[in-house]
């Protein structure tokens, strides 16, 4: 499950997703038929994709059909319900420091909200593409976070992370998986020449003045499926280099209640949801 849902489900995205619909779009199962044409798999065969956004036919089912150029063999070394839970957070870490920053080993990448769901993926592959990685979370998260592969916690709570990254010499690269005034504050935190990719909406206005000095870039990123990605992120886990986390784990009976889960929480001590994702299983 993802913020997504949740949006779509409040209609947010009923322009393109008009209600009522199924939605979803992680999906990590074995295949029982395929169509004409579809010559890649047999049934049997395990596959995880991600299903294209704001399709009303989604993945909160017992089947779902995908046009093969979207489906990845799933890696061995993951369940269905960690392949799930890895798909779409995974994918768009990937293409936000791979396809869209073009990170390079030796770089200083800041990753905002390194406990959430797409910053504990982007903390992983930032460190296995040789970087050094910088990310804000609670200090409750940040033992956390470091066992991910983070070398500097700051806690966005109590400290204000522009000078303590301005300090280590700035940031190359920035991920936003935050919001607020992550992007009219990221200037200070930025390096010359720096890269800021924010996969999140920006509601209210930005000053990027500051960027221009600094000749930064901007991307703004809503993730594409594609099977290139998941053979990027497949080889990773394969490494032993990625792993996904999982906080919760539903039946499809039981979505409404992941949906209060994932929007209100739990009472956990220190934290306001289960750090991970929430993953809905027909295994259980």
């Amino acid at each position: 499950m993802n913020p997504l849902d949740l949006q779509t489900r409040r209609g947010d995205y009923r322009d393109q997703t008009p209600l009522p619909a199924v939605i979803g779009n992680d999906v990590s199962g074995v295949v029982v038929q395929t169509g004409p044409g579809a010559d890649e798999f047999r049934p049997g065969d395990e596959v995880w994709y991600l299903a294209p956004l704001f399709d009303e036919h989604g993945s909160y089912a017992e089947f779902h059909v995908a046009d093969q150029a979207l489906v990845a063999r799933k890696p061995a070394q993951l369940s269905h319900t960690e392949a799930a839970g890895l798909a779409l957070v995974g994918m768009t870490a990937w293409e936000a420091l791979v396809e869209r920053a073009q990170v390079q080993p030796g770089e200083r990448v800041l990753v905002h909200g390194g406990a959430g769901g797409v910053g504990s993926v982007a903390i992983q592959i930032a460190a296995a593409l040789g970087t050094e990685v910088v990310t804000t979370a609670r200090a409750g998260d940040h033992d956390f976070v470091t066992g991910l592969g983070a070398d500097v916690a700051i806690d966005f709570s109590t400290t204000d992370y522009v000078p303590q990254v301005a300090a280590l010499g700035g940031a190359d690269v920035v991920i936003d998986t935050v919001g607020g005034d992550t992007l009219t504050r990221s200037p200070g935190a930025l390096a010359d020449r720096g890269r800021v990719v924010s996969i999140v909406d920006t509601p209210q206005p930005q000053n990027l003045l500051a960027a221009w000095g600094l000749n930064a870039t901007y991307h703004f990123l809503f993730v594409s499926p594609g099977r290139a990605k998941l053979d990027a992120l497949a080889r990773l886990v394969d490494q032993r280099r990625l792993r996904p986390v999982i906080g919760a784990v539903l039946p499809l009976a039981d979505i409404a209640r992941a949906h209060t889960l994932l929007e209100h929480g739990a009472p956990v001590p220190g934290r306001s949801r289960p750090r991970g994702k929430i993953v809905i299983s027909h295994e259980i």
